[in-house]
């Protein structure tokens, strides 16, 4: 959807207030893309440093999910948005909702990545924490670049994206499950990677919300717990 149809008011001061709001989001959509890439990095290579070092920006996620509901509190008490100013508004909210969780389950990969730091290497799953991180990662970049241009397509994308992570996760889990059977000695290290694979297949989960939040912002159709077919034939009515 063209800018043009988001913002333009006769009020300056509202407009840069929208226009914070939407910029401090993407700063912390990069922060938290950055935490989720540092994670995988940290998980696969044992690097406790960086794994340290992501779970310390937590601190900076949270200040900004903070800072943003200040925002946008104020231009709800201060203001009368208008109708597509205000789902403006409420997206953003519930974005910056997605990814502080986004960041929460960073710092788990993170910490597990420091116990197999300590334990020694899981003697499986790194193949599918790979793959399923890297189609996450994806998910994230696409809905944040979604939320940006205001596209409802791109944001349908990664909604149907989410389903084959849904898939990936539980072929993963059957995998390791069987293994952990067939070998005791190993169930401590690859139950880290099963958490680990965990807490990837929710980012996806809310990579989606995100996407969601995209189609009722540019839409003004609520989309959330239904199937991508279902969502399709919404945006068609």
């Amino acid at each position: 959807m063209d800018r043009m149809h988001f913002g333009e008011h006769s009020s300056t001061q509202f407009n840069e207030a929208l226009e914070s709001i939407r910029n401090h989001l993407m700063e912390m959509g990069g922060l938290v893309e950055k935490q989720v890439v540092d994670a995988l990095q940290a998980l696969l290579q044992a690097d406790s440093a960086l794994a340290e070092k992501v779970i310390e920006t937590e601190d900076k996620v949270d200040k900004l999910e903070m800072l943003i509901d200040e925002e946008c509190t104020r231009v709800l008490a201060l203001r009368q948005p208008a109708a597509s100013d205000l789902r403006l508004i409420i997206a953003v909210s519930k974005a910056v909702s997605d990814l502080e969780r986004i960041g929460d389950e960073s710092a788990k990969i993170a910490s597990m990545g420091l116990q197999l730091a300590e334990q020694g290497e899981s003697p499986r799953g790194y193949v599918e924490v790979r793959h399923i991180g890297n189609h996450v990662r994806n998910m994230l970049r696409d809905a944040l670049d979604a939320f940006a241009r205001f596209d409802a397509k791109k944001a349908l994308t990664v909604a149907a994206e989410d389903n084959e992570v849904d898939m990936e996760y539980a072929s993963a889990m059957r995998s390791l499950v069987t293994f952990m059977m067939e070998d005791p000695r190993s169930i401590t290290r690859v139950l880290n990677i099963i958490w680990s694979l965990r807490a990837l297949e929710r980012i996806g989960d809310h990579a989606r919300n995100i996407g969601e939040q995209v189609i009722y912002l540019v839409e003004g159709k609520d989309v959330r717990h239904i199937s991508v077919d279902e969502i399709e034939a919404k945006l068609k009515q």
